[in-house]
């Protein structure tokens, strides 16, 4: 019976009957993440992307009503004044928008994901004070969950991410929506579906100070519309609500509306004077001690508005090979840095998020073992009494590893009893 160690590498004949029909495919296709995508990879959103067309339909919806029975007796009351009353609220309008797609459409900064586990000291940061460390089965000690890195004079604590395999640079976090890490991660917001990071959080805060002086502007001048009525009819102000009924409405509407992106507007800006994101406020508590993003107001209104965004780590459209000899060398990878402490149920649920071959390799492999099988069961070939024909009647050490991959071994273990009757 065969008894050598599985290698860890793919021979080269088994590679070549895998890698013959390997599939090529985009990033995006193959994306780990949550997000959706259109446009061939152009445009990236996130797994609630449908909430956007609420988003747009409260923000066009009183617009159009605007239009349709308020413009009109402005246009009349201001004459020119009028007609460029109704353009500027067409294109605030349209701004907004633009700065809605910008901030949902688009990589918010999400940091690429580890193929396997980093080295224990990879980057030269040191190890958290509190960590003990300890030793896997062979001998490679386990990562710790946290390191110390220096920011700025200060020491900045970062966590290792189980899921993308990485330690998440300083102000990074792990969306749990997404399931992406995202860099300067400040929210998801559910609004534009998208995570806000360091990538939109410009376009984000823009989107947001638009839309709350688009409700002023509709405000002001339903409340100009109603004063015109008035002074038309000299009836009091319930009257003139209820002859123009919709600009009632949109008062309220936009009266309700503007407490609240108005009151984010200014959480943001305390934000950005600060040097601050939503999740660092709400988490770490800045104000009792020192921040160590913090540059000083006008530095930090230049980071935000001013400095370039940097450019997408992810390329969504490059065109990745899939193959199972690096599905193999994946997985091989971690089991040699899984901890021993890691439950194995964890280990095999981390086992089965990997890609499979395709269905005609896999196919190809399952009939080459199976001919072999088939061999053995028929009765009328002759019985194999030299070293040669022994070698014959052995399974691979490549298939036999395939097979312990993709949960076939116990097929194997059928066949070795039949050979011991031979």
């Amino acid at each position: 019976m065969y008894t050598t160690p599985m290698p860890a590498q793919l021979s080269d004949s088994n590679r070549r009957i895998i890698d013959t029909n390997a599939s090529t495919l985009r990033l995006y296709q193959v994306w780990k993440g949550s997000n959706r995508f259109y446009l061939g990879g152009r445009l990236i959103f996130g797994p609630d992307v449908r909430s956007i067309f609420l988003t747009i339909s409260l923000i066009v919806i009183p617009v159009i009503l605007f239009c349709a029975f308020i413009s009109e007796r402005l246009v009349h009351e201001f004459d020119h004044l009028g007609n460029l009353i109704v353009a500027i609220l067409i294109l605030l309008t349209a701004y907004d928008l633009i700065l809605l797609l910008l901030t949902s459409g688009r990589d918010p900064g999400i940091i690429p994901r580890n193929s396997h586990p980093p080295e224990p000291e990879e980057d030269g940061s040191t190890m958290s004070a509190d960590w003990a460390g300890s030793q896997s089965g062979v001998g490679i000690p386990s990562l710790p969950p946290t390191k110390d890195v220096v920011v700025n004079g200060v020491i900045v604590r970062v966590k290792y991410c189980q899921t993308c395999m990485l330690y998440r640079p300083p102000r990074c976090s792990h969306c749990s929506i997404c399931n992406n890490c995202v860099d300067r991660f400040d929210h998801h917001c559910p609004w534009v579906g998208q995570c806000i990071g360091k990538r939109n959080y410009r376009f984000f805060f823009m989107f947001v100070s638009s839309t709350t002086i688009l409700c002023l502007y509709v405000f002001v001048f339903c409340w100009v519309n109603i004063k015109k009525i008035m002074d038309a009819y000299h009836c009091n102000l319930w009257r003139a609500f209820l002859k123009s009924p919709v600009s009632g409405i949109l008062i309220l509407y936009t009266f309700l509306t503007a407490w609240f992106v108005g009151g984010l507007t200014v959480f943001h800006l305390y934000l950005i004077f600060t040097n601050q994101t939503t999740y660092e406020n709400f988490r770490y508590r800045y104000d009792s001690k020192r921040n160590p993003y913090n540059l000083g107001c006008v530095r930090n209104i230049f980071e935000i508005f001013f400095s370039k965004i940097p450019k997408s780590k992810n390329n969504f459209r490059e065109k990745v090979k899939l193959d199972s000899s690096s599905l193999f060398a994946g997985s091989m990878s971690l089991a040699r840095t899984r901890s021993p402490e890691m439950p194995k149920a964890s280990f095999d649920v981390g086992m089965g998020k990997r890609q499979t071959v395709a269905a005609e390799d896999f196919e190809e492999i399952h009939n080459q073992i199976d001919s072999v099988g088939g061999l053995e069961r028929c009765g009328t070939q002759p019985r194999h009494t030299n070293q040669v024909d022994k070698a014959n009647w052995e399974i691979s050490p490549d298939i036999r590893m395939l097979a312990a991959e993709f949960g076939m071994e116990h097929g194997f273990k059928d066949r070795e009893k039949v050979r011991r009757g031979h």
